[in-house]
């Protein structure tokens, strides 16, 4: 009799959470991924080169390169969603009313 393979564990619908980041990590995580993932996007749909791109961004290539395979450590929310906007793209930062039984915040992004 064969063994039984284990079933993978359920996914919390953020990787960096499952991985064992603490949640505020997870979420700032999550958001510049998400926001690496609508920049690379928005160069392949504009048909620009990195080094256009980049120029665009107000960055060098090799930065924009490095970010965009993933290095997100050397990078801010603030800077990509600047990026963004240099890019043409419109980002909307939306703050949601105060609920007094909430212990802490949440950052959410929605793609």
């Amino acid at each position: 009799m064969t063994p039984k393979k284990p079933s993978p564990p359920k996914s919390s619908g953020n990787v960096f959470a499952d991985i064992g980041f603490t949640p505020a990590e997870a979420a700032e995580l999550m958001a510049k991924s998400r926001l690496i993932t609508a920049i690379g996007e928005t160069i392949k749909r504009r048909k620009l080169t990195q080094l256009e791109a980049a120029r665009r961004c107000g960055t060098d290539q090799p930065t924009l390169s490095k970010v965009l395979r993933g290095r997100m450590e050397s990078v801010t929310i603030d800077r990509l969603t600047a990026w963004l906007m240099a890019l043409g793209r419109t980002v909307e930062i939306r703050i949601r009313p105060y609920d007094a039984k909430a212990k802490t915040g949440h950052l959410v992004t929605t793609p």
